[in-house]
């Protein structure tokens, strides 16, 4: 009998977006194709542009390999500074910026950073896959606010309130998603403004993650929390990934503009876990703040690839809406499409079993809404040719009539 076992937060520790990667393998290995929709991947199909992968080759000809400052390189530091001011209009100093190994590192220093066991955080649901992993990775719990799908998928005020009126413990920070993942909803103005108010009544920490916020569609505007937030603490978080197409180069940041005492305790903080795991991934750095500053190469990067995601979406929105099925709200910016499953009308028992069956049965792999905290729904990631999003959008439209109860 072994005198040993797996801690009790770790059971916890999942990956919805990835849980099916096992069975779509198996069906490789027999010989089917699968086109898979479920991962939020843009060098997949848009690949990394040259000036990036060149600053990268650059700074490893260079000897960019050694541990670098870790709070991230000057460099990096002094772009994302600028970027900020540039577009937001918002002013931030040096300790202000953390670099981090992706959002997702960034999110796991925050909660060990703030949560205690038994403490709470407000996230809202549907919700990015990770969050709630996080929370409870340090024996927390979180409350669960919701955007209103009948509203275009805004945050529900209401709900927000209620869950937080007359609490004798407050949580320790609400967090949101901007544009959201999985929905794809660009968050109005009103509604951030009103959050911020809420988490000042109640003085609790706003975190807003931001990392798609240059992928919004013509006609919807994003608004950063930093432009709004002014003296109500708050972080930000961004990275590579998705704007500048580089999500292998592991780099994503925390912004925390506020010079409260707690804000400034929090970076200070925040600053130790980034030296205790030593540094981020330093040429990747270099890369990204060549990026940055690169702004004429990167406008035209970037503009390209959110005119082609929209096409994309576009044309996916079109063959969803002659499936009788689903229904879906339109997304104004990120990459996702997350359609309602109408279930009474199908003969599946939920959404996990209709995305495992249309992978096994129609050989396309998308991702179960209830890992984001929505049954009865699936995350279709829009990033690959209209052509692939075509066929694929037939075999689900083909699937559901398959398995209509009307069928006989």
């Amino acid at each position: 009998m072994t005198a040993w076992k797996l801690s009790a937060p770790s059971k916890y520790v999942h990956s919805a977006i990835r849980e099916d990667d096992d069975l779509a393998d198996e069906l490789r290995k027999a010989g089917k194709e699968i086109i898979k929709l479920s991962s939020g991947d843009p060098p997949v199909y848009f690949p990394t542009p040259k000036y990036v992968i060149d600053a990268y080759v650059e700074a490893l000809r260079n000897g960019k390999t050694s541990y670098s400052r870790s709070q991230g390189v000057p460099e990096l530091v002094n772009a994302i500074i600028d970027r900020y001011r540039n577009r937001y209009g918002i002013e931030l100093e040096d300790q202000d910026v953390l670099v981090t190994s992706g959002v997702a590192e960034a999110l796991t220093f925050l909660n060990s950073a703030l949560i205690d066991v038994s403490d709470a955080a407000v996230i809202l649901m549907p919700y990015y896959t990770q969050y709630p992993v996080a929370i409870r990775m340090f024996g927390g719990k979180f409350l669960l606010g919701r955007y209103d799908e009948e509203n275009g998928w805004d945050i529900d005020l209401g709900e927000l309130a209620r869950i937080l009126k007359g609490r004798r413990r407050k949580p320790k920070y609400m967090l949101i998603t901007n544009p959201n993942n999985p929905t794809g909803t660009v968050l109005s103005k009103r509604a951030l403004e009103e959050v911020i108010e809420i988490a000042n009544e109640h003085r609790i920490l706003l975190i807003s993650d931001e990392i798609y916020d240059e992928i919004v569609f013509e006609g919807a505007n994003l608004v950063s929390v930093g432009e709004l937030a002014k003296g109500v603490p708050h972080v930000i978080l961004n990275g590579a990934s998705k704007a500048f197409d580089a999500t292998g180069f592991r780099i994503g940041y925390a912004i925390v503009p506020g010079h409260d005492a707690l804000s400034e305790e929090l970076k200070h903080k925040l600053a130790d876990y980034c030296r205790v795991r030593l540094c981020a991934n330093t040429p990747a750095q270099y890369a990204l703040a060549a990026a940055m500053n690169n702004r004429a190469e990167h406008e035209k990067a970037v503009s390209e690839m959110v005119r082609a995601i929209k096409q994309r979406v576009e044309s996916a929105m079109k063959l969803l809406a002659e499936n009788p099925y689903l229904t879906t709200v339109r997304p104004r910016g990120a990459f996702y499409i997350f359609p309602r499953i109408d279930m009474r009308s199908l003969k599946l028992r939920d959404d996990k079993e209709f995305v495992e069956s249309l992978l096994k049965e129609k050989y396309v792999q998308t991702t179960r809404g209830s890992g984001f905290g929505a049954p009865n729904h699936f995350r279709i990631v829009s990033l690959a040719p209209s052509t692939i999003i075509g066929e694929s959008i037939e075999r689900v439209n083909d699937f559901c009539e398959e398995h209509s109860k009307s069928r006989q």
